[in-house]
């Protein structure tokens, strides 16, 4: 069991984690036909928008209520109507999802009551567009935390009792530090046994990097409304990760049956979904998967002569570590450092000795004397001071492209994360030249022809034994 402690400095340096403001917007664009929108200031929201769009490279629809001095003072109901009215006239999106910032968290801004009020002002007007509120305070918590509140606030606001469930539906509830190709291959494991996957919400919709067919000032795709109240009418729900408890709580609450998953990165975490989907679709799994089950145990035995052994520092958030730190350690590897953003009962299980709760800084200095370095792009730095090569995981990822493709669930995805980590080994591992090892005198004489001291001269003096010594070079 880990020891969990936060870090004793007096600030942040090279902070490691992003807000919750950020998460819950991230959460919102896997929402179709949704505008996502900050109360706050500008600047919190041109952040936002220019990390997201820096990380996926795709064009990002983020509005904000653009508080100011005067408008923090006397409240923010004035610039949030006028907020919302502009993107309805401008966008006409199904859903305006606001989140609040650390500036309007700190005035206690009554947002809930503000909206009450401009509805029953504008019911008209805003007909056939919901609106939807959740408190994200950018200064507690983190970008998972965010995200598990927008979720859990959606099916608090759209989630109903449902009279009858519908055979074959299988909701998903998916965690901030899934991709959008992860949430793709859920989707397959679960649509190969014959059942309906509803993820919500589905970035894989929105933001996978697809060039649509027309333009719109909204999101480009994701889960919509109706699959969101669908939710209390599956068969089952899938939650992944531990962010989201929550809203696997308010599920139950409604009589939804769910199963939450710590992890799907692994073979015994894989092992245990597609056995859940075996059961409730009630086939056995498909040719396709057997053979993918044992292409990821050849990987792993292919894999653990170049990770066994090996110190690891990881610094993500709490699901993200969590995944990644039970993959080394279940390849042989040692997790020497744990850095995370914010706590979570999780991470008492992260296979290491101690999780701190903290920044880049915290990592790179416990990273030192570790063989890899695993967080986002803006642990570069950090890696080359040290010297060890860095494998990118988390938002943002910057310096790369093809982020949102980026596989690490079900077996293929295993799969393919244990092959990019020994590949990082092997190709920094050292090229050993002649010069390592270098030949005894007697080796190097006999080579040249020459004789050798203690080899039949006549020397008295002479200590080598006249035995023929072949040297063993390692190869």
């Amino acid at each position: 069991m880990a020891i969990v402690h936060d870090s004793k400095k007096a600030c942040a340096v090279n902070p490691l984690k992003m807000s919750q403001p950020l998460g819950a917007c991230y959460a919102f664009l896997g929402l179709a036909s949704t505008m996502p929108m900050m109360h706050g200031s500008q600047g919190c929201t041109s952040f936002g928008l220019v990390l997201l769009v820096r990380h996926f490279k795709e064009a990002i629809p983020m509005q904000t209520t653009a508080m100011n001095e005067v408008s923090t003072i006397l409240g923010g109901m004035d610039n949030i109507e006028q907020a919302v009215l502009n993107i309805k006239k401008r966008a006409n999106p199904a859903l305006i999802a606001i989140a609040s910032t650390g500036l309007t968290e700190t005035k206690g801004d009554d947002v809930d009551g503000y909206l009450r009020l401009i509805r029953a002002k504008h019911a008209e007007t805003l007909d056939g567009t919901e609106i939807v509120y959740v408190s994200t305070p950018d200064y507690v918590g983190a970008f998972q935390d965010g995200w598990a509140a927008a979720i859990k606030a959606l099916v608090a606001a759209f989630v109903t009792p449902a009279e009858t469930r519908v055979a074959g539906r299988i909701g998903v509830l998916p965690g901030a530090h899934l991709t959008p190709a992860d949430l793709e291959e859920v989707r397959e494991l679960i649509e190969a046994f014959g059942l309906d996957a509803v993820l919500v919400p589905d970035v894989s919709g929105s933001l996978d990097g697809h060039i649509p067919e027309d333009f719109t000032p909204t999101t480009l795709g994701g889960a919509t409304l109706d699959d969101i109240r669908g939710l209390g009418a599956c068969e089952h729900v899938i939650a992944i990760g531990e962010q989201m408890r929550g809203a696997v709580e308010r599920l139950e609450a409604v009589g939804v049956p769910c199963t939450l998953f710590d992890r799907l990165t692994g073979l015994t975490a894989t092992d245990a979904l597609v056995a859940l989907l075996m059961r409730l679709s009630g086939k056995p799994a498909p040719a396709r998967l057997k053979r993918q089950r044992g292409q990821l145990q050849d990987a792993m035995l292919d894999g653990h002569f170049h990770l066994g052994g090996k110190r690891v520092a990881i610094g993500a958030e709490p699901d993200l570590l969590f995944a990644l730190s039970s993959l080394i350690a279940e390849m042989g590897g040692e997790v020497a450092a744990a850095v995370t953003t914010t706590h979570s009962p999780l991470l008492v299980r992260v296979p290491t000795d101690e999780v701190l709760v903290g920044d880049l800084e915290d990592l790179e200095m416990r990273a030192v004397g570790c063989d890899l370095l695993i967080t986002h792009a803006h642990g570069r730095q950090a890696a080359t001071r040290l010297g060890i090569p860095l494998f990118r995981a988390g938002i943002p990822q910057f310096d790369r492209i093809g982020t949102a493709h980026q596989l690490s669930v079900g077996y293929r995805g295993t799969r393919d994360l244990i092959f990019q980590l020994a590949n990082i080994f092997l190709a920094h591992m050292h090229a050993h030249g002649p010069e390592d090892w270098p030949l005894p005198a007697e080796a190097v004489a006999a080579a040249q022809g020459q004789p050798a001291a203690g080899c039949g001269c006549a020397s008295s003096s002479c200590s080598v034994s006249d035995e023929v010594v072949i040297p063993i070079i390692p190869a």
